[in-house]
């Protein structure tokens, strides 16, 4: 038999009947640990486009597939405007990741876009490019 000293058996004892209490009111005891030590990952994410060519004013879905080891927070779509400017089209915080746009007019020949995956962490993935073709 399992003999503990005096001073420790009475907090043994309070352990054993605090977790009967809790346990008999659907409670009970939960251990946690923090410190870091966890890897938390970038997003990951791709897009495509409902079209690989149109005309100017037609319309285009923007369309990402975005993951994370944790939680996607959200997508951010953009578009490459001729000058080199990045212009953010929206912004959509809910499966499926989509977005809706007309074709601008561009005189390099195509229009180029890029989704942008954010976690919960705020961490940021950026997909590659896609280009949709202006059909004259």
């Amino acid at each position: 038999m399992f003999h503990l000293p005096s001073p420790l058996r009475g907090a043994a004892l309070a352990l054993v009947l605090s977790t009967a209490v809790l346990a008999g009111c659907g409670g009970g005891i939960y251990l946690g640990w923090e410190g870091g030590g966890y890897d938390d990952l970038p997003p990951s994410v791709s897009l495509v486009t409902s079209v690989t060519a149109a005309r100017v004013g037609d319309p285009v879905r923007l369309s990402a597939a975005a993951s994370d080891d944790y939680a996607v927070a959200r997508v951010e779509f953009y578009r490459v405007e001729p000058n080199g400017a990045v212009v953010r089209l929206g912004t959509d915080t809910f499966l499926p990741y989509a977005w809706d746009t007309v074709l601008p007019d561009s005189p390099g020949g195509a229009v180029r876009y890029l989704a942008r995956s954010v976690d919960d962490a705020g961490q940021v993935t950026d997909s590659a490019w896609v280009s949709v073709v202006l059909q004259r």
